[in-house]
C-alpha cells in the first residue's frame, strides 16, 4: 500500500540566518503539521534575536522561476506568502500565483521585524494592496499593519475596510493591551473573535510568520478557515509557552511543542 501523501505548502517569503522566523520557521510549522514544505526565498537576511543585519533581495525573476519550479511538477496545496520586500517581487510573486491560480493563499503583510527593522518599502505596500490581496484567501495583519494598509485606526472597521479588497481579514491583537488578546476575523459578513490570555514572555521572535504557516497548513489539509485559524492560534499559543531560551533579545518559539 503506497504511502498517502501529505500537504504540499509552499512558502515565499525571506530567508532569517537566526531560524527563528522566515522561511524557517514556515518550514518547521509545515512539518509540525504533517505538510511537505517548499520554498520560493524573496530575500536573504542577516538576523538573530536582536535584528536584522544586513538584506540582500533575490532578483523578481529568479523569485519567479522558484515559484513555477514548485508548481509544475509537485504541485501546491495551499501557499504562505511572507516577506516580499520590494514592489518588483510583490509583482513577480503576483504574476506567478495569477497564472497558476492556488486555491488557498495566506499572506502575512510582514512589514516590520520584531525587532522594528523595516522589512517592506513604501512602494511596495500599494502593490501588495493593488496586485496580491485580490488572490489571498486571507491576510493577517497585526494593528501597525493593519493601519498602515488601510490608513484608519486599528479595530473592526479597518478590518471590513480591508476584507473589501477580496480576502478574509485576520487582524491580530498582540500589538494592543491588557491581559487578553482578542484576535479579530472577518469572512464576508462573518465576524469571529478569538480570545486568549496574554503571555509574558520574550519569546516572540517569527510568531506572525508561525501562525501564518499554521493556517496555510490547516487550509492545505482541508480545514474550513474559522477551524484552521482558531487551530493555528491555539497551536501558536503552545509554541510560545514551550519556547526555550535562545538569544538575548526576542527568541523563537518552540515549533515542535507537539504534533499539531
Amino acid at each position: 500500500m503506497s504511502r498517502r501523501t501529505p500537504p504540499r505548502l509552499l512558502t515565499i517569503a525571506g530567508s532569517d540566518s537566526g531560524g527563528g522566523a522566515g522561511i524557517q520557521a514556515d518550514l518547521k510549522t509545515f512539518a509540525a503539521h504533517g505538510a511537505f514544505g517548499m520554498s520560493a526565498i524573496t530575500a536573504i537576511t542577516a538576523q538573530n534575536t536582536v535584528g536584522v543585519r544586513a538584506v540582500h533581495e533575490v532578483p523578481p525573476e529568479i523569485v519567479a522561476a522558484q515559484i513555477d519550479a514548485v508548481f509544475e511538477d509537485i504541485g501546491v496545496d495551499a501557499v504562505k506568502i511572507g516577506m516580499l520586500a520590494s514592489a518588483p517581487i510583490v509583482r513577480a510573486a503576483a504574476d506567478r500565483l495569477r497564472f497558476w491560480k492556488p486555491s488557498r493563499v495566506v499572506l502575512d503583510p510582514v512589514m516590520v521585524a520584531k525587532s522594528g527593522d523595516a522589512l517592506l518599502r513604501d512602494d511596495a505596500v500599494e502593490a501588495v494592496l493593488e496586485e496580491l490581496l485580490p488572490l489571498c484567501t486571507i491576510v493577517t495583519p497585526n494593528l501597525p499593519e493593519l493601519e498602515r494598509m488601510t490608513g484608519l485606526p486599528a479595530g473592526q472597521a479597518a478590518a471590513e475596510e480591508l476584507a473589501k479588497r477580496g480576502p478574509a481579514v485576520l487582524a491580530k491583537g498582540g500589538h494592543g493591551e491588557g491581559e487578553e488578546v482578542v484576535d479579530l476575523l472577518v469572512v464576508g459578513e462573518e465576524i469571529y473573535r478569538f480570545r486568549h490570555p496574554r503571555l509574558s514572555t520574550t519569546s516572540t521572535h517569527g510568531t506572525g510568520c508561525t501562525l501564518s504557516s499554521a493556517i496555510a497548513a490547516r487550509l492545505g489539509r482541508g480545514e474550513e478557515l474559522p477551524r484552521a485559524v482558531g487551530g493555528a492560534i491555539e497551536y501558536l499559543q503552545g509554541a510560545m509557552k514551550a519556547a526555550y531560551p535562545l538569544g538575548s533579545g526576542h527568541g523563537p518559539v518552540d515549533h515542535f511543542w507537539r504534533e499539531a
